[in-house]
């Protein structure tokens, strides 16, 4: 079983789901930093490739790069 304490997941952002390029058990909110398990990855930018940890995180990223 993998745990949050196994290296991070590499994984390919599509519109409506991911592919798991490396195997792993979470990703890093590009933002927060916070690893989040594969299991709960709700939030993602396809353009950016990126994972967030929540909606708000989300939002902070799309304002950055907005600049």
């Amino acid at each position: 079983m993998k745990t949050l304490s196994d290296p991070p997941a590499e994984l390919m952002f599509g519109s409506a789901q991911f592919k798991v390029l490396r195997a792993g058990a979470y990703v890093p909110c590009a933002v927060t930093g916070e690893r989040i398990p594969l299991g709960e990855l709700r939030y993602w930018s396809v353009t950016r490739q990126e994972a967030y940890a929540s909606p708000e995180a989300s939002l902070e990223a799309e304002r950055r790069a907005r600049g």
